[in-house]
Formats: C-alpha cells, structure tokens, sequence
C-alpha cells in the first residue's frame, strides 16, 4: 500500500509541473484535474493505511467534488473570453 501512495505522489509531481509548465490555461486545467484524481486516490489509500475507510471515503468525495466544479467553473469562466495568458 505504500508502495502505491508513492508512485502516486509521483505522478502528482507530473501534474504539478503541468500545472506550472503549461503553455496554455487549459493545459494547467487539465494538470489541476489530474491533481485532484490522484490527491482523492491518496486519501483513500491513507484512510485504507489508517484504517478509518468510512471517513477518509467522505473527505475524498467531497475533494473530488470540489475539484471537479472548481475545473468546470474555470473551463467555463475561460471559454467565455476570460483573462488569457
């Protein structure tokens, strides 16, 4: 189980880089998604780790509800002319 929370924690680092390397905003949505899959999958390994699955279940669904909004609203705020970079 660590040994899947590390490659994880690797490929959030692929996605970090996206997120501040990327040569267009969509690419740094898209970065900030991958970030916010992979941050749900390591609290629930860690919830998996700590044995309290029930309430890690809860704190990784309402992450990734955020996230997923947070990206649909800058998707939207940003194909409507929105500041450009």
């Amino acid at each position: 189980m660590v040994a899947a929370a590390v490659m994880l924690l690797a490929l959030v680092v692929v996605y970090v880089y996206r997120l501040a390397a990327g040569p267009t905003v969509f690419d740094r949505l898209l970065g900030l998604n991958g970030f916010g899959t992979k941050t749900t999958l390591v609290l629930l390994l860690a919830g998996a780790g700590y044995e309290r699955l029930d309430m890690f279940v809860d704190l990784s669904l309402a992450y990734a509800l955020l996230s997923f909004v947070g990206s649909i609203a800058a998707a939207r705020y940003f194909e409507r002319g929105g500041q450009h970079r």
